[in-house]
């Protein structure tokens, strides 16, 4: 269609959602056609309906009470004033009755006749018009009657068979026999099957093809018996009968096969009048060179995009002007191909859990830019940093899809892009996808449909299993240079244990860890590790034998770690991995901020379900190793903080006396205490004046005063240290600061602790500061943290 050509309908209603309803409707903007998206309850933010000129809720939140409801999809479009429908792909894109409402309702419905739909839609009348037209066929039978026929039949095509329901589709309804034993069961349950996902119970058996490869033919008909053949595709990479990778054309195949898998295509298009796109698909048998026609998908094929690549067309344009009647282009024939596309699905789906969707929200998202400079390389996707995926639909995410000189270049260049997209927060197909895509009998044609159903893949995942206690991702420093717009830095509230813990792994000290308070979590491991516990006695199982704190202990692939409660003394232990934990970084740390619902894992504490990634983050210069006892913090429950005197002292906000009262008293750590600030529990202060002016009536009140971490806030008559996450601006009197070499005891402070101040001067805070970071640096025998709960403080971290 060239650009000065009229839209070919005014206004199209698209019943669908995710990433086919986005790429309609951006080719609907392209050509000037006014759009309409529709939406559940669940989708109200989702991009396809920002992306619309127009859009009708049908409410509800499953696909049951929304997309699949066919006379509110109808009533959206005509209310919303359309022309036309664009069904998409899934839902009710193959429905005749769809179909045949929407042509009823006196609007266009962009696809095949609802006759065709109907006659394709059940594979064993599909079968019986691919005999018509001379199209090959494995040998197979009608409708099957009940187990006794189908056993009969069985045994006269020989087995292994495949029994199928003939309404079937995306994999759902198959199950193989190798034998007759076998097949009573299988029966069953594909017949069960059948009626509850397509409303038919109808089977028919099907001779089993041991080593097929997938290929399929996407046609264009006008409806006048004029077939168009665009060339094939190789749908081959499968997990669990869904397809992952496609490529066109499909590769090293011979001329008379390609040729005759065309001829196929169209001769069984043109037996039925074919109005639209559509796509025939065979098995083929690559040791013979024969191929068998498998069904017809009468819609648009998810894998439709590297079609476009190779041809230059773009499919959902021609579907609106196919539809509306604009069919001339046919006279110009076949389209050319040239070059290679090939396209990975990424999928919301867990490998290490047998491709388990996975929900959640997604913390990052990034697509590469240009492919790394090879290839080009094409995103089809609807979700986005921040979006909450939902396990209620399809859990595709995204297409990822390059176009290159020939297939060795466009697989280089798919491999790099997929290396360079990041989907964090939930679990994707992505490092399954690059593992496929480096196999040798993929790379060397060799592979089937059936080469990747057991890939040898473990991800390198951590799953939990339980979280009892609040559980978080920290790294340290945390979140910096944002503390005069009140971000908090966060990280790690105890910094000293968790960067001993990293140095005993071989990680830097900073690496992303866990920070335990109160009970630690239960974790499965998927690949290898090399684990390190640290600050607070926690007891940890790993399967079931309890392992050494502050010691690298290798965890197998598939072992359970279980961590109990915090038993103290102190409050927090640090679970420390070799790599680190990957999590997205936000505003520069991948510390969590759970008051911001920001950073680590979904910016919250850890639950069950959730999976953690292992990073790779080491440092090459550091052997992993155990931490001696005498270079460990000492945890006690009687503690000394050197502290700065001011900003808020004596004379104005206190008294001399006041102030000599703050470092005499034993100050007792109070129950209420978080990371945001430790409240302490002693006698009144004495203040120097009797209320705050015009900040307020108490006499701790100030204006807005800009606070800093570890600084003892008067929020009335009772201390606050505050903490990692405290605020940055507060209107109370703060009388002394923790030295920042000290601030790792409060992490460690547990209610009913005792607690002591100890004035310094500024060049002893430094000097504190230079020890700590010394200690951690050096991590061997002659690192000595001595006096860190009592008089001697010295060796204390930052």
């Amino acid at each position: 269609m060239s650009a000065a050509a009229a839209p070919p309908f005014r206004r199209v209603l698209v019943a669908n959602r995710g990433e086919i309803a986005c790429r309609i409707l951006r080719t609907l903007r392209r050509l000037g056609v006014e759009s309409v998206a529709v939406f559940s309850d669940a989708d109200r933010a989702a991009l396809h309906v920002r992306l619309a000129d127009n859009a009708v809720r049908l409410g509800g939140q499953t696909p049951a009470e929304s997309y699949l409801r066919l006379a509110a999809v109808v009533d959206a479009a005509r209310s919303a004033g359309a022309d036309a429908v664009h069904p998409g792909y899934g839902f009710l894109s193959e429905s005749e009755d769809f179909a045949r409402a929407v042509e009823d309702a006196g609007l266009v419905f962009i696809g095949p006749t609802p006759a065709q739909m109907e006659a394709f839609g059940s594979k064993h009348r599909a079968r019986q018009l691919a005999v018509e037209a001379g199209v090959p066929l494995l040998p197979g039978t009608g409708v099957l009657r009940d187990a006794d026929h189908a056993a009969a039949e069985a045994a006269a095509i020989g087995y292994p068979v495949l029994l199928k329901a003939s309404a079937g589709g995306g994999g759902i309804g198959m199950a193989r026999c190798d034998g007759p034993a076998e097949l009573p069961a299988a029966f069953e349950r594909v017949q069960r099957l059948a009626r509850a996902n397509f409303g038919s119970g109808e089977v028919f058996l099907e001779r089993f093809l041991a080593a097929p490869r997938h290929v399929e033919v996407q046609i264009a008909g006008d409806g006048r018996g004029n077939v168009l053949v665009l060339g094939d595709r190789d749908c081959s990479v499968q997990r669990r009968n869904q397809k992952v990778i496609e490529e066109a054309p499909a590769p090293d195949l011979p001329p008379r096969l390609r040729a005759a898998l065309a001829e196929s295509a169209r001769a069984l298009a043109a037996k039925v009048a074919y109005r639209n796109v559509g796509t025939v698909e065979f098995l083929v048998d690559p040791a013979r060179a024969e191929h068998y026609f498998l069904e017809v998908n009468t819609r648009l094929q998810v894998e439709h995009g590297v079609t476009e690549l190779c041809t230059g067309v773009d499919l959902v344009a021609w579907m609106l002007r196919i539809a509306a009647g604009d069919t001339a282009f046919f006279a110009e024939g076949d389209p050319m191909l040239r070059g290679h596309a090939i396209e990975a699905r990424l999928y919301a789906e867990d490998p290490a859990r047998g491709f388990l969707p996975s929900a959640g929200l997604l913390t990052e998202v990034r697509y590469p830019e240009g492919g790394g400079g090879r290839g080009r390389v094409r995103v089809d996707g609807w979700v986005e940093t921040g979006t909450e995926v939902s396990a209620l639909y399809d859990p595709l995410l995204a297409k990822l899809l390059v176009h290159g000189a020939d297939r060795a270049a466009a697989v280089a260049a798919l491999r790099e892009a997929v290396g360079e997209t990041r989907l964090g927060g939930i679990e994707t197909n992505r490092e399954w996808v690059a593992v496929a895509l480096d196999h040798p009998d993929f790379r060397e044609v060799r592979h089937h449909t059936g080469t990747f159903a057991a890939l040898p893949f473990r991800p390198p995942t951590v799953e939990v299993t339980a979280a009892p206690g609040a559980v978080t991702v920290q790294e340290w420093p945390g979140r910096l240079g944002l503390w005069s717009v009140g971000v908090p830095p966060s990280g790690p509230m105890d910094d000293l244990s968790f960067r001993l813990g990293n140095r005993v792994v071989g990680n830097p000290a900073g690496a992303a860890g866990l920070e335990c308070e109160v009970h630690g979590p239960t974790l499965v491991f998927h690949r290898r590790a090399l684990l390190c516990v640290a600050g607070a006695a926690m007891r940890v199982l790993v399967d079931g034998v309890e392992i050494a704190p502050w010691t690298p202990v290798e965890v197998a692939p598939g072992s359970t770690v279980a961590c109990g409660p915090v038993r103290g003394p102190g409050a927090r232990a640090y679970l420390l991995l070799r790599g680190g934990i990957d999590v997205p970084a936000h505003l520069g740390s991948r510390a969590t901020f759970t008051l911001g619902g920001f950073g680590g894992h979904a910016g919250r504490p850890l639950r069950p379900g959730d999976v953690l990634r292992l990073g790779e983050d080491v440092d090459a210069a550091i052997d992993p190793g155990a931490l001696p006892p005498e270079a460990r913090p000492e945890i006690g429950r009687s503690w000394e903080l050197a502290v700065l005197d001011g900003p808020h002292g004596a004379p104005d906000f206190l008294t001399r006396e006041g102030i000599e009262e703050l470092y005499d008293a034993a100050w007792e750590v109070h129950y209420h205490s978080a990371r945001t600030g430790v409240r302490l529990v002693g006698p009144a202060p004495r203040w120097a004046r009797t209320d705050g002016g015009e900040a307020g009536l108490h006499p701790s009140n100030l204006h807005d005063n800009a606070y800093g971490i570890g600084a003892v806030d008067l929020t009335g008559d009772m201390p606050v240290i505050l903490g990692p996450d405290g605020p940055s601006l507060g209107g109370f009197v703060c009388p002394l600061t923790v030295a920042a070499a000290e601030r790792w005891k409060l992490g460690q402070l547990s209610a009913g602790d005792k607690v002591r101040f100890r004035s310094i001067a500024a060049a002893e805070a430094d000097a504190l500061a230079r020890r700590s970071d010394a200690l951690v640096a050096r991590r061997g025998p002659a690192a000595r943290a001595s006096g860190t709960s009592g008089t001697n403080g010295a060796a204390n971290g930052a």
